[in-house]
């Protein structure tokens, strides 16, 4: 099965999306032509890299599946980025087309598609039917997702229709039986692997629904979820976060399962939210390169802090730096192999063969397996922070500084010293109307910490930084530090 092929899984007359007005497979798949149809007729061919610059919504689904179906591969935007940002990704992907929902103003030459101008003007006679092109196979490539780029440029990982495919029949296996009457929300940005596989592959693929929100807003979210009759959340911590604090739990009666991902889910966050809800959240972890998810919480034995088990068909070990497997409870590299590993990075032999190292993907994230089979995330290998040849997880931390009343946030660096190599730094968040005691942080983390661990610096901040999915930028606070304008202690 190839990517566009979902568009045809569910009944004609069963709800596709559910957006302002509700749109049937029958539409879905007549949009779906008709946007080929049009693409084709503007030039786009097999193997070019078509950019798609969009907020969620229907129109992206028909772009996306359209583009797939004439052999073209998408490059997926991050609406959030600059100018410049956007510029340097249509120049390295050597993108031939961009479809977008504004004209932007860019530092390169691409041919630009706008959404508005086109989208209600096109029907079925209104171009030539554009061919089937038999010669795409699952390893013809769909997709470049460009990384976040929290080191250097972002870079372009190549996902085959065979990754993606291979990738959303696996995580179907992982998650309770899904119907054709399940309805799955996709609040998160389409434009992320974690939103794109989950919540609106996964769901085609059975013939689902999907509720679209353009973005997340805990009230509207609520609302839609009630209305609609939602049963399947994919969600941030973030997310979580908001829900466990401001709904009631008549709120989400109707969601049978929650999904988190993008980020480390706090214990607190869990236990707050299953306590209100009675439902745990299922934990999972994944990367772009890995189309991407890799593990997931089963929902019969959810452990809180893990990211659960792999999924069927994927070898998932913990490595040291020889590439050796390590036993249970020794923390090394996670490593993953099986058919939804990428093929490699667009352009980037040398960062390709760092990445896909004896077939296995190093993933860049350090963690540990239980005797159950389990997998814990640890840190990320360069989160990790050095002081006087120790090596300290910020994570530990955060987990701590989570669990201490009034803190909704917490983010823990490392910052350079002269004396040990680097020392603890840690950012907060409280909720309102509590009140920032630095003494009284520092008193409870002593007992819980070895004192080379204890933050030399605890910052209060109104909000940390974070992308679209909710992960935070601890990259953005680093840079505060060298830059010595980290925000105002106060207290």
């Amino acid at each position: 099965m190839l990517v566009h092929d979902l568009v045809f899984q569910g009944k004609a007359s069963d709800v596709a999306f559910h957006t302002v007005s509700p749109i049937t497979y029958e539409c879905f798949q007549q949009e779906y032509r008709n946007y080929r149809n049009y693409f084709h007729q503007q030039g786009i061919r097999p193997g070019q890299n078509i950019g798609l610059f969009s907020r969620n919504s229907a129109e992206y689904v028909y772009c996306y599946m359209a583009l797939s179906s004439l052999g073209a591969v998408v490059v997926p935007l991050n609406f959030q980025l600059t100018g410049r940002e956007i510029s340097y990704i249509v120049k390295d992907s050597e993108m031939t087309h961009l479809i977008s929902m504004e004209t932007l103003d860019l530092d390169v030459e691409v041919k630009q598609l706008i959404i508005a101008d086109f989208a209600a003007a096109i029907t079925d006679k209104s171009c030539e039917p554009a061919p089937d092109y038999t010669d795409i196979t699952e390893n013809t490539p769909c997709v470049i997702i460009y990384t976040s780029g929290t080191t250097g440029n972002p870079k372009g990982a190549i996902l085959t229709h065979g990754n993606l495919v291979s990738n959303v029949a696996a995580f179907r296996a992982a998650l309770p039986p899904t119907s054709s009457s399940d309805n799955i929300l996709c609040v998160l940005p389409m434009y992320h692997c974690f939103a794109w596989t989950c919540a609106v592959l996964y769901p085609l693929s059975v013939g689902a629904s999907i509720t679209i929100l353009e973005a997340f807003s805990p009230k509207e979210t609520i609302s839609a979820i009630k209305e609609k009759q939602v049963s399947v959340v994919f969600g941030v911590p973030p997310m979580y976060n908001y829900l466990s604090r401001i709904g009631e739990a008549e709120d989400l009666r109707s969601v049978r399962v929650f999904v988190s991902g993008g980020a480390a889910l706090p214990q607190k966050v869990a236990a707050s939210f299953q306590q209100k809800y009675g439902t745990p959240i299922l934990e999972g972890y994944g990367l772009s390169e890995a189309s991407p998810v890799v593990a997931l919480n089963p929902s019969h034995k959810t452990k809180f802090c893990s990211i659960g088990r792999a999924l069927p068909g994927l070898n998932v070990r913990v490595v040291n730096s020889r590439g050796e497997a390590l036993p249970p409870g020794e923390v090394g590299e996670l490593t993953v192999q099986g058919p939804s590993v990428m093929q490699g990075y667009y352009n980037l032999p040398l960062e390709t063969s760092r990445a896909l190292r004896n077939g296995w993907l190093h993933t860049g994230d350090l963690a540990y397996q239980d005797i159950d089979g389990y997998f814990f995330i640890v840190d990320r290998l360069k989160d990790m922070i050095i002081i006087n040849g120790e090596n300290v997880y910020p994570r530990e931390i955060e987990e701590l500084l989570y669990a201490f009343p009034g803190i909704v946030e917490a983010a823990v660096i490392g910052k350079p010293d002269t004396l040990r190599g680097e020392a603890v730094c840690a950012y907060i968040a409280l909720e309102e109307g509590a009140v920032f005691d630095r003494k009284a942080i520092r008193d409870y983390l002593q007992p819980l910490l070895a004192a080379y661990k204890m933050p030399r610096d605890i910052v209060q901040v109104d909000a940390l930084p974070k992308n679209k999915t909710g992960k935070i930028m601890k990259r953005l606070l680093r840079e505060q530090v060298v830059a010595g304008t980290s925000a105002t202690q106060t207290g």
